[in-house]
């Protein structure tokens, strides 16, 4: 009996975790740039959200799904919901060319909104529960898809990134380095942000996604000041004060700091921490309702 339960168990144990991470060929929609795409679907879904994970430079989405540091897949495991892993065909995102930075311009955030749009379709997606999250470059793109589709996307968990548009390349270069940007030389007025952002879809007056914005005092890729200067954007964007609504220290562990600016701008200021901040699954999934 005892070597046939054992049998039993090692069976169900096997296929206990049978999810794989999976490409997606064909996502279809219009965006000239062709990102690759892949998907998690969890053994037990149990939820109708999605969240879109958004690697760093130098990385894919294999390599960021494989990264014990990365706890996406762990969240889409426990809670059940279907996870989007994009793939760059860059170093890193394209967050620098009008096309990235337009509202159906053909670029790579209009490659991940098809891959939105088509995962919504595919795997019976809560289009009021699509939630985006990234480190680094990913972050960088997470206030990007913020700015140029806002209806598709309800809030946003970003980690050591730049404003929207901070990366703006001159000459019209995709994926371009920027080292005003990275290195905290571009300062400018709350209005000029939230007018960078407006300019990504012109006209909509619709909703757009809460944010949640991560950043380490001492980031040494990314220039602390791009925390300021993101914070002027959103706080901008929704029309309230850069003066903190409330403030916890020490929150959500010792040495962070977290801001709220009303209910849909939340700052959270890691001291001591470089680049780039660690995922905080439980924070991150609470400020998405999850």
């Amino acid at each position: 009996m005892h070597i046939q339960a054992l049998t039993s168990f090692l069976a169900l144990g096997s296929t206990a975790f049978a999810a794989q991470l999976t490409q997606v060929s064909n996502y279809g929609g219009n965006a000239r740039a062709r990102p690759g795409m892949w998907v998690y679907v969890p053994d037990q879904v149990k939820s109708d959200a999605l969240v879109v994970a958004i690697h760093s430079c130098q990385s894919s989405a294999r390599a960021y799904f494989q990264n014990a540091l990365i706890p996406w897949k762990r969240g889409s495991d426990t809670k059940g919901y279907v996870t989007v892993w994009p793939s760059s065909t860059t170093q890193c995102w394209d967050v620098s060319s009008r096309a990235s930075l337009m509202h159906n311009g053909g670029g790579d955030s209009n490659a991940i909104a098809n891959m939105i749009s088509y995962a919504i379709d595919k795997y019976k997606i809560d289009p009021a529960k699509v939630f985006v999250t990234g480190g680094s470059s990913g972050g960088m793109m997470s206030n990007v898809l913020a700015a140029t589709y806002p209806e598709l996307i309800s809030a946003v968990s970003l980690y050591s990134g730049v404003p929207a548009g901070c990366f703006v390349s001159a000459s019209g270069q995709t994926a371009a380095w920027n080292n005003t940007c990275s290195g905290g030389r571009s300062i400018s007025t709350a209005e000029h942000w939230g007018d960078v952002v407006r300019s990504m879809y012109p006209g909509y007056n619709g909703t757009r996604p809460r944010m949640q914005f991560w950043h380490g005092s001492v980031d040494g890729t990314l220039s602390p000041r791009n925390y300021e200067e993101t914070l002027k954007q959103w706080t901008n964007v929704f029309g309230v004060s850069t003066t903190p609504t409330s403030s916890k220290q020490n929150t959500p562990e010792r040495n962070y700091r977290t801001d709220d600016f009303g209910p849909n701008v939340q700052g959270i200021w890691a001291v001591g921490v470089g680049h780039s901040v660690p995922s905080h699954l439980g924070v991150s999934e609470a400020w998405f309702g999850l």
